[in-house]
């Protein structure tokens, strides 16, 4: 029976009941969607406005009851009898990817920082173009498999990657009326629309997650975007240059990329890309990731489906074509913690996943792996309507702390506090690593803390440039972080009386190649009139051009048509002078690329054949640092963090960038040494760590293109991690082994050493100011950036130099530019953008 107040505000309720689904009761629903959306300038005064009504103050406490529970503080409790795979570099992720991908049934969750639909998952891209990731997913689509993507939304004055690009061509891929209509969603977030989100805009934070959810059975978590630029194989090629046919280029159209030299243009206009093969080498990218089986799979889907209701519920609310995810497990009063709302009015349909029963997943009714494991997040209000998380801090830093014999990490950045006095940096890894080094050393034990970074974080051109004003604020950042200042790891160690020089060493990778620009290439394009540049246009138009014009729904005119016909003419009188240029259909005899020369078996420079005089060759080898991208932690052989997450503020802090992360520990132990002793090492960490250290050291061999018959380039339900036995791998098992360290140490500096000899190798420790950097590098036209800095060498010396590089490690340079300002007071570094920095 309605009570007087129910009457007094529905006074007629019969009529109520009758307008609805008339034009009229539509138009009252309309207005208040329309009054909502307008009620969002509220928000500018009451930031708090997720957490401040008694529901959602409930929902707060419990998810805090829940965190508290936990190790770390995560949401995700930790869970045993994962079946967890580790893959190294993008190679063999992208064909696991690919793998799992094709045998989805029902759902697929896609988040990342940035993805791109032409993206090859199998190389060369000409021959395998069915795996083109758009194509992968449109297959799946038309086969009735819902997929969801998150992306971040950039902002475009500041990143080039497109997310409209991405979410136009993804919805394209099937039209209505066509096999799969519906089945792709792709949301974007944060938004940066005033009308809509006045009081929530997120302009210097992101998403910057990397994982993949397929049928609540798999998951893929780790370093690397589904994004050009990614691709890249254990030797790390930078030349991409065919004279024996352009079908052979591994990089198409930006794919290949250099960010020291250029940046991303256009991203949606895959032929836009201005560098040339011919010129310049890539920047090749080194990563890690992982593939997970197991009730960790429901925990990654989990933060999916709130960061997804999330977003629904902070911009699409009120827009068709988004529904409400919910999940078994989270249903009834607990569907809150996903951030399910149920609005008197909702807009799409509230849809149950997985869509079927848990019990049917592999993992839910048996424990086929070895693994223990806990998800772990950086997650707060902005990112995802909660208070903040960062338990990913907190396992680094405990992780660490707890260390016995070494840590070692793999990472993008390295910007960390020792306490309270470095401001702006606030997390306090930097303060684990000094504990973990204090402790041992007084304690007389070896201790090693071993650090990877790029020489050069982010992608700047020229470092002395204005426009590298920011990078090198990183780089200072980074600096005090490590050594320079009172606050710093080292002197917070050496204050304690131990010498942090005998536990805490920090190294880059750098990689070098010879173009194929061969005598009989450039007497091609003579006679044709065509620069290769133009070929490899034509060659990007030819097999990434299909299913991604016209997707940002511009109006399409015929300057496209025209461009791609004359690129195609072009790319015909090319391959018309290729007998009339000496090449014929025999085989080019000089190598497309010697990358393969730093590896296991891969023969040295000096005996590859260049079809030419040895003086012209020497114009075409180029070097460039290898960037380290992967968010890798190993501790003592047992215990593995990997995920998306920097080690920096950004990542760390929680309230700033979004990221999840992986921590593991296999209770399958193997026969392994520690410092000579006998030593119970976890098989998962103890694989990786030895792949990583023999990649690095030239202890592993080059990868062939085709990785169908390479177990560690499948999906986990395949097969499991597969390390290649031998002497190279007995070499590196005890990763306290004083020969081993010799070792490295010293092929780091020769490596060092030729790099900075041959192509004066930028950033170096003979660059101590400004003055230095323009007298050990000049500024000037005369040679191009990455090539040989001496054109007078004579060609044999340079060959045998180049032998001597083995692998691909170096010496981080710790005196670079230390008696210089590195990151001077200005428009881009100030007060109010130290944060982003950091």
């Amino acid at each position: 029976m309605p009570n007087f107040a129910d009457k007094f505000k529905h006074p007629f309720p019969e009529l109520r009941e009758q307008l609805k689904g008339t034009h009229l009761y539509d138009a009252k629903v309309g207005a208040i969607h329309f009054k909502n959306k307008v009620g969002k300038f509220g928000n500018i005064i009451n930031p708090n406005h997720r957490h401040d009504e008694e529901h959602e103050k409930a929902t707060d406490e419990k998810r805090t009851r829940v965190a508290e529970s936990h190790r770390f503080e995560s949401f995700a409790p930790e869970r045993d009898g994962n079946k967890i795979k580790w893959y190294v570099d993008g190679r063999d992720y992208f064909w696991a990817v690919s793998v799992a991908l094709e045998k989805a049934k029902e759902t697929i969750y896609i988040a990342d920082w940035w993805l791109s639909p032409e993206l090859f998952l199998r190389r060369p891209p000409y021959y395998n173009q069915e795996w083109r990731l758009d194509q992968v997913l449109k297959r799946r689509a038309e086969a009735g498999v819902k997929i969801y993507v998150i992306v971040y939304k950039e902002v475009a004055q500041a990143i080039s990657c497109n997310s409209a690009h991405t979410k136009h061509a993804l919805h394209s891929l099937c039209p209505e009326g066509t096999p799969g209509y519906g089945n792709i969603t792709v949301m974007r977030h944060p938004d940066h629309n005033v009308f809509e989100n006045a009081g929530d805009m997120t302009f210097y934070w992101a998403h910057h997650e990397k994982f993949i959810v397929i049928d609540y059975a798999l998951a893929f978590i780790g370093g690397l975007d589904l994004c050009f630029g990614r691709w890249d194989n254990r030797q790390h090629p930078l030349a991409d240059v065919h004279p024996a046919g352009v079908a052979n280029e591994l990089f198409p159209g930006q794919d290949f990329n250099n960010n020291r030299i250029m940046d991303f243009q256009t991203v949606e206009d895959w032929k836009s890309n201005e560098l040339s093969k011919a010129d310049y080498g890539r920047m090749p990218w080194h990563d890690v990731a992982m593939g997970v089986i197991g009730d960790c799979v429901y925990d990654i889907a989990e933060h999916f489906v709130l960061r997804w209701n999330f977003v629904k519920r902070d911009k699409y609310k009120r827009t068709q074509g988004f529904d409400w995810l919910t999940m078994v497990g989270r249903e009834g009063e607990n569907e809150d913690l996903i951030a399910v709302q149920r609005p008197k009015h909702p807009v799409g349909e509230y849809i149950c996943h997985p869509l079927s029963p848990l019990e049917t997943k592999p993992w839910a009714h048996e424990h086929q792996g070895t693994v223990h494991a806990q998800i772990v997040r950086s997650s707060a209000d902005w990112s995802s309507g909660i208070l903040t998380e960062h338990s990913i801090q907190n396992a680094y830093c405990e992780i660490i702390r707890n260390a016995q014999h070494f840590v070692y990490i793999e990472n993008q950045f390295f910007i960390t506090a020792t306490g309270e006095e470095q401001a702006p940096v606030h997390n306090l890894i930097g303060r684990a690593i000094v504990d973990a080094c204090v402790k041992a050393g007084k304690e007389g034990r070896k201790f090693r803390v071993i650090i990877m970074i790029p020489s050069i974080p982010g992608f700047a051109g020229d470092l002395r440039d204005d426009a590298a004003a920011g990078t090198r604020a990183i780089m200072d950042y980074q600096y005090k972080s490590i050594h320079r200042g009172e606050h710093s790891i080292f002197a917070q160690i050496e204050k304690e009386g131990v010498n942090p020089r005998d536990h805490v060493f920090i190294f880059n990778l750098r990689s070098y190649d010879r173009l194929n620009k061969t005598p009989a290439m450039v007497k091609q394009e003579e006679k044709s009139g065509v620069k290769y540049q133009d070929v490899q246009r034509a060659q990007a138009e030819e097999i990434m051009s299909e299913g991604v014009q016209n997707t940002t729904g511009s109006k399409k005119d015929d300057a496209g048509d025209g461009e791609k016909e004359r690129l195609v003419d072009q790319k015909r009188k090319f391959e018309a002078q290729r007998k009339e240029a000496g090449l014929g259909d025999d085989d080019v005899p000089s190598a497309d690329s010697i990358a393969s020369t730093a590896m296991l078996n891969g023969g040295k420079v000096s005996e590859q054949k260049w079809s030419g005089d040895l003086e012209g060759e020497k114009e075409n080898f180029v070097q460039e640092e290898l960037y380290i991208h992967g968010k890798v932690c190993i501790v003592d052989d047992r215990i593995v963090i990997c995920g998306s997450s920097n080690i920096n503020d950004r990542s760390q802090l929680g309230f700033h960038d979004s990221e999840l992360t992986v921590v593991m520990e296999d209770y399958d132990v193997i026969d392994s040494t520690m410092d000579g002793q006998p030593f119970k090492a976890g098989r998962h960490a103890a694989t990786l760590r030895r792949l990583l250290w023999r990649e690095h050291l030239g202890l592993a061999p080059a990868q062939d293109l085709d990785a169908s018959k390479d177990p560690n380039a499948q999906p986990p339900d395949v097969c499991m991690n597969e390390p290649r036995e031998g002497p190279e791998e007995e070499f590196v098992i005890d990763p306290m082994n004083e020969k081993l360290w010799e070792t490295w140490t010293g092929q780091a500096t020769t490596n060092t050493q030729v790099f900075r000899h041959l192509f004066r190798a930028d950033p170096d420790d003979n660059i101590k100011s400004f003055d230095d950097y323009e007298a050990f590098l000049p500024r000037h036209n005369k040679f191009k950036q990455g090539h040989l800095h001496d054109p007078f060498m004579p060609a044999e010396e340079v060959r045998q130099k180049l032998d001597q590089i083995r692998g691909h490690l170096v010496w981080m340079p710790l005196d670079f530019l230390k008696d210089a300002e590195m990151a001077e007071k200005g428009m881009q570094v100030n007060a109010y953008t130290e944060s982003i920095y950091t």
